[in-house]
């Protein structure tokens, strides 16, 4: 009875290992994503290419670009506020075409 016990407890004892390896392992490749995804760099809002601006001016005449990003590809990731208080963020190409990332 003594070595069915010990038995149990081992075999619980490495499948809580096991999972905690497992989580870990779904974390670091999330975390991984997130990281891969998000490669933008900040950019002065003035650097803008004129089609992103003029973009914004005609979708949202009332949004006011607070911050600007762009990554490898030349997408433009923007932080927009409205007047209303509401804020929000778009993503456009170079030439001014809204891209969903």
């Amino acid at each position: 009875m003594k070595k069915l016990m010990l038995v149990a407890l081992m075999a619980f004892g490495t499948m809580t290992a096991f999972a905690q390896e497992a989580e870990a392992a779904v974390e670091e490749v999330a975390t991984e994503a997130v990281a891969a995804q998000d490669d933008f760099s900040e950019v002065a809002v003035d650097e803008l290419p004129a089609a992103v601006t003029a973009a914004v001016t005609k979708n949202y005449p009332t949004a006011k670009i607070d911050k600007a990003y762009v990554n490898e590809a030349s997408q433009y990731k923007l932080e927009v506020s409205l007047e209303d208080g509401t804020a929000g963020t778009l993503y456009a190409d170079a030439e001014g075409n809204w891209i969903e990332l």
